[in-house]
């Protein structure tokens, strides 16, 4: 035989011996990870935190509870980023919170509907969270204790595409981070 031939016989060989050693599935997937919506489970599976049943003082769980479920966030109208009164009621209970928790830094995400083009979205995101992270401000938050960033379009609260997904999608969110 010419080497050549030995070469084919030696890789159909070594493929015939690894043909039956593929990876089975297993029987039983483990549980999915348990979270609450709030991300307050920061990764841990314990919505709580990651302290059992307690609520860690200063976490996002805290934050949530504190304040009040769903008012972690402000909504806007369509192109705009003015904080009515009852956006400054929400915001007035985050002030609150954050000077219980001195010590807390957070950031606030501003966000816009997929309408516009990425550029728009993205100004118009960062021009509602600092509108938001302004009137905390006013509240007696320092500046220094506020991160500010615009998602933009990219990422959605309600996926459709119509006014009521819309609504939810122009916010801006106070997230106390991990």
């Amino acid at each position: 035989m010419n080497s050549a031939s030995l070469k084919i016989v030696a890789i159909a060989a070594a493929l015939a011996m690894t043909a039956g050693c593929g990876k089975k599935a297993p029987k039983e997937l483990p549980p999915a990870p348990v979270s609450d919506g709030t991300g307050a489970d920061a990764g841990t599976g314990d919505p709580n935190g990651g302290v059992g049943d307690a609520v860690v003082p200063g976490s996002q769980a805290d934050f949530v509870r504190t304040v009040g479920q769903g008012r972690d966030r402000i909504l806007f109208e369509t192109d705009s980023y003015s904080v009515d009164a009852e956006d400054r009621a929400v915001l007035d209970a985050q002030a609150a919170w954050l000077q219980a928790n001195p010590n807390v830094r957070v950031t606030i995400e501003g966000h816009a509907d997929e309408r516009g083009t990425r550029e728009y979205n993205l100004a118009l995101g960062e021009r509602r969270a600092n509108s938001a992270a302004a009137y905390l401000q006013s509240r007696g938050i320092s500046a220094s204790r506020m991160n500010v960033i615009s998602w933009g379009k990219e990422r959605p609260e309600s996926l459709g595409s119509d006014d009521s997904a819309w609504a939810q999608n122009r916010r801006a969110v106070t997230v106390v981070p991990q």
